[in-house]
């Protein structure tokens, strides 16, 4: 069978019985087809050496150790697959060693950034709402667009029942993101008003009135890009680098502050919805610079 026959077989397994998200099987579906480019079509045959020839080459072409280790990554996931199919007796990637793909420390934003991105919305009551939730609930970009109202606390003559909404985040896992009051207000003034952004009578966006941000476009809800490009703009507004400011800019402010602010951290990895605690102990990175900063100027044997 040809490699785009098995990638697609492989790519409708991880769909079917993994619940990998369409983003995911994008990017196994990227990496694995320029494998197979590279080999002449020849991937699902590949002996390790052919796979080890193909990392070094994408190392020699300037790729960056964490997309070399992606790429790997998926070659694993593929070839796992085929052993387990019956379609491969060895797996060429098992001793194979990939590229350490060291973690960035994000550049976080302060809090004084913060509020000027929030005084910057002024009366535009929608960016506000987005805004409080991907600082105030430190979602994803994915989780927040695709925020129904379902997922939302119920609402009895103007009081919330409780301060949780429910997130799907990834592999379909749903988690409580608890939300303080600023946010709450936000969502309860962009409910006042949601209705005046629904589709009148389209056909395109089936189905937005059923999300929070609903969409007039072929999408039924505000999309990632339509996000992040209403961040640029208020970056600009509020006198901030556009190229600091992004939904995951405000993800990563969510994490930090609560960390400074003493939050413990196995608990904001389940406020974060992450499967690993290795990946929120990045943020600690962050703390680990400034305790080294105010030793500096504060210790009075410093310097």
């Amino acid at each position: 069978m040809s490699d785009a026959a098995r990638i697609e077989a492989f790519l409708e397994m991880m769909s079917a019985e993994r619940g990998a998200s369409p983003h995911t099987l994008d990017a196994y579906g990227r990496d694995l087809r320029d494998a197979s480019d590279q080999m002449k079509g020849k991937l699902t045959k590949a002996k390790a050496a052919e796979v080890s020839r193909y990392m070094t080459w994408l190392s020699a072409q300037g790729l960056a150790p964490r997309s070399q280790a992606r790429k790997l990554s998926s070659l694993r996931r593929f070839f796992r697959f085929q052993f387990e199919e019956g379609e491969r007796k060895d797996d060429p990637t098992s001793r194979l060693e990939g590229p350490k793909a060291g973690r960035d420390i994000p550049d976080v934003l302060s809090r004084e950034d913060v509020l000027r991105l929030i005084d910057a919305c002024g009366e535009d009551v929608r960016m506000r709402c987005l805004l409080e939730l991907l600082y105030g609930a430190g979602l994803r970009v994915s989780e927040l667009v695709s925020l129904k109202l379902g997922n939302l606390p119920r609402r009895k003559q103007g009081v919330w029942e409780t301060s949780d909404i429910i997130v799907r985040g990834k592999g379909n896992k749903d988690r409580f993101c608890p939300l303080g009051r600023p946010a709450l207000d936000a969502i309860a003034d962009w409910l006042d008003i949601r209705e005046d952004s629904l589709p009148k009578g389209t056909v395109k966006a089936k189905g937005a009135s059923a999300y929070l941000f609903p969409s007039r476009g072929k999408e039924p809800h505000l999309t990632r890009r339509r996000l992040g490009q209403l961040l640029k703009d208020l970056s600009l507004k509020a006198g901030l680098d556009p190229a600091r400011v992004h939904p995951h800019a405000l993800r990563h402010a969510y994490a930090t502050h609560l960390l400074q602010g003493g939050a413990d951290l196995r608990s904001v990895q389940t406020l974060l919805g992450h499967a690993d605690i290795s990946t929120t102990e990045i943020y600690t990175h962050v703390l680990t610079d400034e305790l080294a900063e105010l030793l500096e100027m504060a210790h009075p044997l410093a310097g």
